[in-house]
């Protein structure tokens, strides 16, 4: 019995003791962790800190915070670069970016606060802590960093909160869903595949990190130069206190952009990112597309039919049913026997042919593409060097790295293949890029330009890296002629390589539009080839939604058709002899307008002015173009108003902005500055011109290889101001103009003056038109003088039409004068 007491106080004491020891190594861990925990948020959670030191040298100022390194750096007097990283900054290196930093001196001075200015914009930098704020010349406050949250890292993320203004709006992002203005929404850049997407839906294919702000009558822009992740939130959930910007990981590289209006924003952006260049002329006409046309017997009738009804039309696609078992770069021996044959027979009926080129390379032996990858070491690997397989429309497949400047060549030396069967159309889909029932790997290996880099940063530049081996190849293979890219997934800068379309949009009046306001955003950002499918790609329009559609797309710079499988056919007259007619018509008024057109792309080709362009570009402090209802109205080019209306609407308020407007159809005049009811049937959508404006139009024509009439017509709108419309021409498929083979003259209209002054043109190029024929509308005007050289030649009497005239297209600086009967 006395073992048994004793073996039971061992046991209570080594019970005891073990506890106390547990309890002891609890305490050791949860203090450890408490400690992990506060070195882990002291440095993962931290703010920039406090500025200990700064200098300016070159034009740049660089700055060492507490937690971060800093480097700002003028592009031009207008534009700053703004560099922010945890880590030493290391070389820049970008691909939306082609502009150099020009020569800027800027003023720096070091006191309480550091001011590094310019002319035309004045930067100030306080120290304690690091908050950076942007004012115009006028010392107007246009940006700055908000004082409590400034810039947060948060792991590899960085973010910047800035300062809202109460009244400030929000533009551009691109392919955005939603409103034009984007106050109070919150959105996400991450290219994504995402089929017949709601009109709510975020992120879509395309990133473009690039918006402007508006406020107090002044704007700004910010550019952020970053492809990873990146996020956007202008005051969303955050009581309109401040806007917020992310990126997932690398530096946070941002423009900062300053200018007197949101077209002079777009030109500087544009300057720093590149142009689209001028399209081929027939890129402009009507395209027909549906997924898919075959076999080559189907697509004969499709094109006879538009020449047979005559519908003017200029290009026919084939998706991916043209391949052979859907292998890019190879033709289907069965439904198209004879591609060459094909592409030269619909070129004597005045087709070019397009055709879908997707990015996944079957992984297939007996497939040459995929043996010559093998070689060449293009495709994407696991970093252990394991290559990766995604399905696609082949099956498996590999991805080529279009970020590595072999591939990009082996790219182009296929896309010769395309060019030696006669394709002019090259379309880029799946680029986001996209495999089907998986998320791609992020630690999938990119070279990045020897940059060596993972998918989380390569990701969103892949579609745009891709349209740029599309663009090289087809530009080598081919160089006699302008190529034509179409792309889903791009990035900031794509708009160098190619046009862009808004994806697998669905078939209601709510994707109609919205596309009226992606096309819009995409214009702002740079993006002036845009275009949406129209009726949409996914289930079926009516004829009254397909109508309406049409009539508004007609305006809009890339002017497709597109349906997806198992839909109704959607060629103009596949619904109805009354919808055919009508549709006849619409694209009739889309030819006639070419010229004018033509000559709007060339002015965004040199600054960066989109075709379609926001209301917002004219009239920035008018509240009304922001509204619901009225941000879907867009100015086609600089005189024309559009006003989109729901396809089963007759009548629809519009909204006019300041001046005085024609309705196109019926010559009408109304007052601007306020809504108004206006009839809106299906074969009149409200058109608008702008009084003291003019449109120029051709004959009409049923493709662009046919020659237009010699006589190029001009409407003029009376009104009380002067208006300045620069005319273009070339030989609209060459790069001669390069070469200054261009016809180019601006044609002044002065209705205070009663003048019309066509100046002295520009260019070798002979134009197409030996006569004009002048039309006065609002006014019952007749042409007293024609005078040329300063010399009064020719006197028009009562004989001549009141309103119209008929004259020589001269080349020699020349005007017209005219009085009102009225």
């Amino acid at each position: 019995m006395p073992n048994l007491n004793r073996f039971c106080e061992y046991a209570i004491i080594s019970y005891v003791w073990a506890f106390i020891l547990v309890m002891i190594n609890r305490v050791i861990i949860i203090v450890m962790c408490l400690a992990g925990l506060a070195a882990r948020a002291q440095n993962i959670y931290k703010g920039i800190g406090n500025v200990k030191s700064a200098t300016s040298k070159a034009g740049a100022l660089d700055i060492v915070t507490d937690h971060a390194f800093v480097k700002c750096a003028y592009y031009s007097p207008n534009i700053v670069q703004v560099r922010i990283s945890n880590k030493p900054l290391e070389k820049y290196f970008s691909y939306a970016v082609v502009a150099n930093p020009r020569q800027v001196e800027p003023r720096f001075v070091d006191g309480t606060s550091i001011q590094f200015n310019t002319d035309s914009l004045k930067i100030s930098i306080s120290k304690a802590p690091f908050r950076i704020s942007f004012a115009n010349r006028n010392d107007e406050l246009l940006n700055e960093d908000d004082t409590e949250l400034g810039i947060q890292f948060w792991n590899d993320e960085i973010t910047i909160f800035k300062k809202l203004f109460p009244t400030e709006r929000f533009v551009g992002l691109g392919e955005k869903t939603g409103p034009i203005d984007k106050r109070g929404l919150s959105f996400t850049n991450w290219n994504t595949d995402d089929f017949a997407y709601t009109t709510e839906a975020d992120p879509l294919y395309k990133t473009i990190p690039f918006y402007i702000g508006i406020a107090n009558g002044k704007c700004y822009g910010i550019f952020v130069d970053n492809s990873y992740r990146t996020n956007f939130n202008f005051g969303a959930s955050t009581n309109h206190q401040y806007m917020h910007f992310s990126c997932e990981s690398g530096e946070m590289t941002y423009y900062f952009i300053n200018g007197n209006s949101i077209a002079e924003i777009i030109e500087y952006y544009t300057d720093l990112t590149g142009r689209m260049p001028i399209p081929p002329l027939w890129s402009l006409g009507y395209q027909q597309c549906r997924w898919s046309y075959y076999p080559d017997k189907e697509v004969y009738t499709v094109a006879k039919n538009f020449r047979d009804k005559q519908i003017p039309c200029d290009v026919i696609y084939n998706d991916i049913d043209y391949m052979d078992r859907y292998r890019v770069f190879t033709f289907s021996e069965t439904k198209f026997p004879d591609f060459k044959k094909y592409t030269d027979s619909l070129g004597k009926m005045g087709f070019r042919v397009a055709v879908i080129i997707d990015p996944g390379i079957s992984v297939a032996k007996d497939y040459n593409v995929y043996s010559d990858g093998i070689k060449q070491n293009v495709f994407l690997k696991y970093p252990s060097g394991k290559l990766y397989t995604g399905d696609v429309w082949p099956g498996a497949c590999h991805f080529p790295d279009f970020t590595k400047a072999t591939t990009r060549g082996w790219w182009g030396t296929h896309c010769k293949t395309l060019t030696d069967a006669g394709i002019r159309g090259f379309w880029n889909d799946m680029n986001e890029p996209a495999a089907w029932g998986q998320s791609i790997p992020n630690i999938l290996m990119f070279d990045y330009d020897g940059h060596r880099t993972t998918m989380k940063q390569a990701h969103n530049v892949y579609g745009m890296q891709m349209t740029r081996s599309t663009y090289d190849g087809v530009r080598k293979a081919h160089p006699d002629e302008r190529p034509f890219v179409l792309t889903r997934a791009t990035f900031a800068g794509g708009q160098r390589y190619s046009a862009v379309w808004t994806g697998d949009n669905d078939a209601s009046d709510d994707h109609m539009l919205m596309s009226a306001r992606m096309i819009q955003s995409l214009g702002i950002s740079g993006f002036a080839f845009a275009g949406a499918d129209i009726g949409g790609f996914a289930n079926d329009p009516d004829k009254d939604l397909y109508t309406r559609w049409l009539s508004i797309a007609a305006y809009t710079p890339f002017f497709r058709c597109h349906s997806m499988i198992n839909t109704r056919d959607r060629e103009p007259w596949a619904l109805g002899e009354e919808t055919e007619a009508i549709a006849r018509n619409i694209i009739n008024k889309r030819y006639r307008l070419l010229p004018y057109l033509y000559s709007a792309f060339h002015k965004a080709s040199q600054t960066g002015m989109p075709v379609v362009r926001s209301l917002c570009l004219d009239y920035m402090n008018d509240g009304n173009v922001y509204g619901y209802g009225y941000e879907n109205q867009f100015l086609c080019g600089q005189s024309l108003l559009v006003c989109p209306v729901r396809s089963k609407d007759s009548y629809a308020s519009i909204y006019l902005p300041a001046g005085k407007w024609y309705r196109v159809s019926t010559n009408n005049v109304y007052e601007g500055g306020k809504a108004h009811l206006v009839d809106a049937p299906l074969n009149d959508l409200p058109v608008f011109a702008k009084a003291g404006e003019m449109i120029i139009r051709q004959s009409l024509i049923q493709h662009t290889m046919q020659q237009p009439s010699d006589t190029l017509e001009i409407t003029i709108y009376g009104g009380d101001s002067i208006s300045t419309f620069e005319y273009y021409e070339d030989d609209g498929i060459s790069y001669n103009y390069l070469d200054k083979e261009f016809y180019k003259r601006n044609i002044v209209t002065d209705c205070r003056k009663r003048e019309l002054v066509f100046q002295q043109p520009e260019g070798t190029f002979v134009s197409k038109f030996n006569y004009l024929k002048v039309e006065f509308i609002g006014t019952l005007a007749e042409v007293l003088n024609l005078v040329e050289d300063g010399k009064r030649i020719t006197y028009y009497d009562d004989k001549v039409v009141k309103g119209v005239c008929v004259l020589p297209f001269s080349n020699k600086l020349f005007k017209l004068e005219w009085r009102n009967l009225e």
